[in-house]
């Protein structure tokens, strides 16, 4: 049997694209050096690939930012503010431009908008089309990654994503006409693309669908059905891999199993059902070859081998071994690279270790399974399944995943413990008597820049080269610098800056049982932004307050006040590695308990406002719409249960960023959070029309500018965005903040941001006083 990877990790093992990208970008190597840096990861990638026996190796996975913003540089898809970027800069400097902004030499452009993919923690940036629009191929990125593979004697199958997906996820910048309509004019730029990768070798081509894992128009499988057979008719001996992940075909399978292609990968982690599905439909054609994707992209755990052997033998009794390939269920992309770098046995014990496997220990899992399903299984290969069986033993019955005092209280919650006291009508007439503040309030979403020096100390208190009291003089006077600087600025409610954590989820999972962690565990959540999920194996439950200390030292510094910061139960369920032997709801509502507590114990040390940040609410959601109510009903009960044991007088709010909110409005509302803060600036207040068509009850804070971008937003700009705000929404339920928190910004932009914020701000005071 065949082996197909979708996709390799392109950050490298210690995050080598990441250190090279942004010394790139402050322009301390130059673009050669750059290329360089990429080239290396490359080379290593399809090397550890081959070596270890893949036989479908992929190309044109890597990118140096996102994979959907490649695609719109090599089909030409620049928005018309980048026209003169494309004329005096790079195409590199452009590509940049377009994630991220530019902001020098009098030009001043924004970024383009950033949002998740489907229900990843990865971000793409999102494709922006205009009536009638051209395409032309403007990038060669995928044939001159084909040929740097070839000229290491590799041959790999190129990653396109297909022309309908790549459509489906841009959005139309003008109205009157729908992004499928521009299928016609992106076709023969696409075709020109397969073309020149034909001519240069390539004889099969992955092309990525996701979107079948969708709910689907008949305009869409039309789409579909029209791509796939001029494909086929173009190039009749090109042999077309057509990729889909995350889900089900659904009811697309009739459509997809009608299609002209030479192999079906499907994603049998998340739906182990469609092999029956497809292998008992009489559309199914049994000379198409099926890449069965058994191991898990998108999780660490070990595979089940026995499991996986099984699913196999039952594909075996309808397909011929050459017929059927063993794949990773996605592109592993998800997934940290090396799990042969984590030494560390007292964050990671040798008990958790042995139940993981990273990127590159899932492409061996993928060659040992086609071993495994040969006639002449190798010693080697016996030798592993027994390893892999044993392992896969211990987890279920290790006494580090069982906490029954927490179970107990799980199975105790009742719907009293998901209520507020009174509505917010009640509660925010209290809370207005009791914070005192202006129209308009200003606060940032909780994080302020980490700084060299910041990350320097943290390591050096982690490596035990300074003590706890020196590390904490260092924590106190970064804070109060912090809180000074939010009083000088005239910031409304301040926050203490977070200092002393690393990650919003890491540092959570840091202080609670039934989390561990790696060193090496990077993954890639957009551009050179790499996150390390804690490993959640086990009972979830807290022994001593987390967050307490530094918030309260910081209220004790000012007499404004100041923001208990915590994150949610269901984003820190989301962006960990999930334990997969128990339902996600339980596991979601152990942490929630740990959260409520938390809480409580920040009301007492006398914070009057805490927020519980839930990004991860939206990219939760079940692709399929029929699967939601039930994932929505445990996810908002999660956040209230973390949320509804504090006074009336208290305030809850919560932060959500980069999504989608129309059709979770009122979901979003049962949270009962008194402020939400979301992110608007990227849209021009777009995604604010959610909220407002719906009647959203409670405080909105939409965000006035993108902190995910270097460039500072002007005074007419953010004052702009809350004049569109102010005449959508209640003026006393608007508040005015950044997007998202400050961690992964400078000083200077973040002090010339928030001073123009704030001026920003005392302007609509100004106008609402005039008024009234």
């Amino acid at each position: 049997m065949k082996t197909n990877v979708l996709g390799y990790p392109r950050i490298g093992a210690d995050r080598a694209l990441k250190k090279a990208s942004e010394k790139y970008w402050k322009g301390l190597i130059t673009q050669t050096e750059l290329e360089a840096a990429g080239r290396a990861i490359k080379k290593l990638n399809w090397q550890l690939q081959n070596n270890a026996g893949i036989d479908f190796i992929p190309s044109n996975d890597f990118s140096f930012y996102d994979q959907i913003l490649d695609a719109s540089l090599a089909y030409g898809c620049i928005p018309s503010r980048y026209k003169q970027i494309l004329k005096d800069k790079s195409q590199l400097d452009l590509y940049f431009a377009m994630a991220r902004g530019f902001q020098e030499e009098g030009e001043d452009v924004t970024a383009m908008e950033m949002t998740k993919w489907f229900d990843t923690n990865y971000h793409y940036i999102v494709p922006e089309f205009t009536k009638n629009q051209s395409f032309e191929l403007l990038s060669t990125k995928a044939i001159d990654e084909y040929q740097e593979a070839l000229d290491l004697g590799i041959q790999t199958k190129p990653v396109l994503i297909s022309p309908v997906t790549y459509l489906l996820l841009g959005k139309e910048k003008e109205a009157g006409f729908h992004r499928l309509d521009l299928l016609d004019n992106l076709l023969p730029v696409f075709f020109d693309l397969v073309d020149k990768l034909v001519k240069s070798g390539a004889t099969y081509i992955q092309l990525d669908e996701p979107c079948l894992a969708l709910d689907l128009s008949a305009e869409s499988k039309e789409a579909i059905t029209k791509t796939y057979t001029q494909l086929a008719a173009r190039f009749p001996k090109l042999k077309v891999i057509l990729t889909n992940y995350f889900d089900c075909f659904g009811d697309n399978l009739d459509t997809v199993l009608k299609l002209p292609v030479y192999a079906l990968h499907l994603d049998l982690v998340r739906c182990s059902e469609q092999l029956n599905d497809i292998i008992n439909s009489e559309l199914f054609n049994p000379n198409q070859t099926l890449s069965l994707g058994i191991v898990e992209g998108r999780n660490i755990w070990i595979n089940d081998f026995e499991k996986s052997i099984s699913t196999i033998e039952k594909a075996k009794n309808f397909l011929s071994p050459e017929r059927i390939w063993i794949a990773s269920s996605c592109s592993l992309l998800h997934v940290p690279c090396d799990l042969d770098l984590e030494k560390n046995t007292k964050n990671l014990p040798e008990e958790v270790k042995q139940g993981l496997a990273f990127a590159k220990q899932k492409v061996d899992e993928i060659v040992t399974l086609a071993q495994l399903s040969a006639r002449d299984i190798t010693e080697a290969a016996t030798v592993k399944f027994a390893l892999n069986t044993q392992a896969n033993r211990t987890k279920k019955t290790s006494a580090l995943i069982n906490h029954f005092p927490t179970q107990a209280r799980a199975a105790s919650v009742t719907e009293q413990d998901s209520r507020r006291v009174s509505v917010f009508k009640d509660r925010q007439h209290l809370q207005h008597k009791h914070l005192n503040l202006p129209l308009y309030p200003t606060t940032t979403i909780g994080s302020f820049p980490q700084t060299k020096e910041v990350r320097a100390w943290r390591a050096k208190f982690k490596k035990n080269e300074i003590s706890e009291a020196d590390y904490d003089e260092f924590l106190k006077t970064e804070t109060e610098k912090t809180i000074r600087f939010q009083e000088e600025t005239s910031l409304d409610v301040l926050v203490h800056g977070e200092f002393e954590r690393n990650d919003m989820v890491e540092y959570f999972g840091e202080r609670l049982e039934g989390f561990a962690f790696s060193d090496f565990g990077w993954v890639q959540s957009y551009g050179s932004r790499c996150v390390k999920p804690p490993i959640l194996f086990g009972d979830v439950y807290r022994t001593a307050p987390m967050t307490v200390k530094w918030s309260a030292y910081a209220q004790s510094l000012t007499e404004k006040p100041v923001k208990g910061m915590l994150t949610g139960p269901v984003t820190i369920l989301q962006w960990s590695f999930v334990r997969n032997d128990q339902p996600r709801a339980l596991t979601c509502k152990q942490i929630a308990l740990a959260i409520r507590d938390e809480v409580i114990d920040l009301e007492k040390a006398g914070l009057s406002i805490i927020q519980i940040d839930e990004p991860a609410i939206r990219e939760g959601l079940p692709l399929r719409k029929r699967y939601w109510e039930s994932y929505l009903n445990w996810a908002v009960e999660s956040f209230k249960i973390a949320a509804s044991g504090v006074k009336d007088s208290t305030q809850i709010h919560t932060h959500m960023c980069y999504s989608e909110f129309n059709d979770i409005i009122k979901n979003i509302a049962q949270m009962d959070a008194d402020v939400i803060t979301i992110e608007t600036s990227r849209s021009e207040m777009e995604l604010l029309d959610a909220f407002v068509n719906f009647k959203y009850p409670n405080e909105i804070g939409p965000g006035v500018y993108d902190i995910h971008s270097p460039r500072v937003p002007t005074l007419n700009e953010i004052e702009s965005l809350l004049v569109k705000a102010g005449k959508l929404l209640p003026e006393r339920n608007i508040w005015v903040n950044p997007d998202c928190g400050l961690k992964t910004r400078d000083w200077p932009e973040t002090k010339s941001a928030l001073i123009n914020l704030v001026k920003a701000a005392k302007i609509m005071r100004e106008k609402s006083a005039v008024e009234s």
